[in-house]
């Protein structure tokens, strides 16, 4: 008990920071577009039932409408073919929605090539300075795309190819996914797949390796700026829709 004391204090005292890495939800917050012929998450929308009126004197309050892959959200191993039986997102054990956090920086590289692909090298880099990545842990890469958060085309930076967003390389999707007890890969853009992933092998590749091996997606993730590059611990808590794919998600860290 003095130990949860401790931490309530130093949060208190702003020794602890908390770091809030969640995107609002509104009409404009950037949603993953498919090809026309396969079925689209809706956009975030507010539908009023009452504020301060006769619908309702003393209080407001609101329906709302979205897919579960809206904004910052988390995703359930069931969310793709190879999860298909493994949790829905009310399954997920709370215990793996903590853990401590690892921050790769790769804002050079994307902002000289959206494109850009997490390499084995570079994880290897990355553990020779900070040591083994975090049992129990979050893989976070640092991009700077959240920058683009409040701005949908940029944020897709599609062409007539696609989009063009950064990601993992096949290879390093496989081997977090396969060789590391890490709980899951937090992302800034707007899925946990780059851009071009689709033409990749296999197509989708942190889809389908990480949800396949009861590992998670965070996305839409900001303010990683903020976290060192280990030390901090992030929690995610999503809804526990039943039977749920996915849910938006309050995600913080604490520093």
């Amino acid at each position: 008990m003095s130990d949860l004391l401790s931490l309530a204090a130093a949060i208190a005292s702003g020794s602890v920071q908390v770091i809030d890495l969640t995107s609002p939800l509104h009409h404009d917050t950037p949603i993953l577009g498919l090809p026309p012929e396969m079925g689209q998450t809706a956009r975030f929308e507010l539908e009023e039932i009452s504020r301060y009126d006769d619908r309702g004197p003393a209080w407001y309050w609101n329906n709302f409408t979205t897919g579960e892959h809206t904004g910052t959200h988390f995703d359930a191993p069931n969310h793709w073919v190879t999860g298909k039986d493994l949790d829905d997102i009310s399954q997920v054990p709370v215990t793996r929605m903590i853990g401590p956090a690892a921050v790769i920086d790769k804002t050079a590289e994307v902002a000289a090539n959206p494109d850009y692909l997490l390499t084995m090298d570079d994880i290897t880099a990355w553990e020779a300075a900070n040591g083994t990545l975090p049992d129990g842990g979050w893989l976070l890469l640092r991009t700077g795309w959240s920058k683009f958060g409040d701005d949908p085309a940029a944020f897709a930076n599609a062409d007539e190819q696609g989009p063009h967003t950064p990601g993992l390389s096949p290879q390093a999707a496989r081997y977090l996914a396969e060789e590391t007890k890490l709980l899951g890969f937090g992302t800034e853009t707007v899925g946990t797949d780059a851009g071009g992933a689709f033409g990749f092998d296999p197509p989708f590749p942190c889809h389908s390796l990480f949800l396949g091996n009861n590992k998670y997606g965070l996305t839409q993730l900001r303010n990683l700026d903020k976290l060192p590059a280990t030390g901090a611990v992030v929690i995610a808590l999503p809804l526990p829709i039943v039977n749920g794919s996915g849910s938006p998600c309050r995600v913080i860290a604490l520093v």
